[in-house]
């Protein structure tokens, strides 16, 4: 990737691009109004605020990067702004609540130390497709529904394309400006205030830009790969088809593009 590209996708981010929206979270007074808006709740205090949380507990399971991670008290969330629909939402959510519950209790300790927890999705589509702006989830018997398991698990899913359907306006207003609208709301104004100040920092903009150049090389490092493997693949088969090593070397150079010279390497 070019630095002027890069340099250019730096000035046109907004708020749904997952690594601004950590950098504005890192606002302590930000962060904690979003959530009691997002969340209609009263939060006394973000005792522990960590932006891109990284959890591994081991070498052959799956790690995670959480976006924005921090408690209040007995409570534990986790903010993730979400612009692709992939279809696999439900099991991430699963999969980060797990990893959240194995990180806040240590080996031994007794399950009720587990503490309460909000996996919550910001997504600039609508994960459920049923127009509501907001999905709620948490785990309660099929064969009555009024009864909770009160295990503490929250899943929340906030759906930018459906922000009319929002009751509260903040809500309603920041979905809106997540969408990519503009708003006249005080409190999105904060946050976009915040925004243009992230983008004006030296600091940031090298830090991003860097990622950015290195998704880039690792991405072209991975084409390499699947090309170099795609050539070797097709002269082995027509080898084991015994076909003529002038025959496998013309194939080749015609099907991956390759010069007489580099295509002779692979005999």
């Amino acid at each position: 990737m070019e630095m002027q590209e890069a340099i250019r996708t730096w000035e046109e981010l907004k708020i749904k691009d997952g690594f601004l929206f950590a950098k504005v979270m890192r606002d302590k007074r930000l962060c904690k109004m979003l959530l009691e808006r997002l969340l209609q709740t009263k939060i006394k205090d973000i005792v522990y605020l960590e932006e891109e949380k990284a959890i591994d507990i081991g070498k052959d399971a799956k790690s995670v990067r959480l976006d924005v991670y921090l408690e209040d008290g007995n409570r534990v969330f986790d903010l993730e702004m979400q612009t692709t629909d992939k279809g696999n939402l439900p099991k991430r959510s699963r999969y980060y609540q797990g990893m959240i519950d194995l990180n806040t209790i240590e080996k031994g300790e007794n399950y009720k130390k587990l503490k309460e927890s909000y996996v919550i999705f910001i997504c600039n589509f609508d994960p459920f497709h049923q127009g509501k702006a907001q999905y709620t989830f948490e785990n309660l018997c099929l064969e009555d529904k009024s009864l909770k398991l009160n295990d503490g698990a929250k899943k929340v899913f906030f759906n930018a394309e459906g922000y009319m359907d929002a009751e509260n306006e903040d809500v309603r207003e920041f979905l809106k400006y997540v969408r990519g609208d503009e708003s006249n709301n005080p409190f999105v104004k904060e946050i976009d205030e915040k925004v243009a100040q992230v983008k004006e920092s030296k600091e940031w903009r090298l830090e991003y830009m860097t990622l950015l150049m290195r998704e880039a090389e690792i991405r072209e490092e991975g084409r390499e790969e699947g090309r170099e493997e795609g050539i070797r693949g097709t002269v082995s088969v027509l080898r084991e088809m015994n076909v003529p090593a002038q025959t496998i070397l013309l194939k080749i150079q015609k099907q991956f593009n390759l010069n007489p010279e580099t295509s002779k390497k692979y005999l």
